[in-house]
């Protein structure tokens, strides 16, 4: 089983950049997937950016540019810088592990970008 534990999210103002990084623990193996979604009231969780183990990674279009998802493997650790932020991106950061078909989450970060 593994355990994610996100950090670093707050309250910041638009145009303004927060990191946020999530810390695996536990049964870790590779090779493996390491990513984002994010869920704002109301709406469903939506996929944001992923790492794989060899450092490919992948980005939802809204986040291109302005977000940069980076790992650690020696660390289990995986962050997310998010520039230029912007109201819209208010909403819970969960991040997330994958390995072959299992999936673990983590309980989330919550981030508000204030106007």
């Amino acid at each position: 089983q593994v355990q994610l534990v996100e950090s670093g999210g707050g309250l910041v103002q638009a145009g303004g950049s927060l990191r946020l990084s999530c810390a695996a623990s536990g049964s870790i193996f590779s090779p493996n997937v390491m990513g984002w979604y994010r869920q704002a009231p109301g709406n469903q969780r939506e996929w944001i950016a992923n790492t794989h183990s060899d450092g490919t990674t992948n980005y939802e279009d809204s986040v291109k540019g302005r977000f940069t998802i980076s790992r650690d493997n020696a660390k289990n650790t995986v962050y997310l810088q998010m520039n230029s932020l912007k109201p819209e991106d208010t909403a819970v950061y969960l991040c997330y592990y994958r390995y072959r078909q299992v999936i673990s989450w983590g309980r989330g970060t919550q981030v508000t970008v204030s106007s």
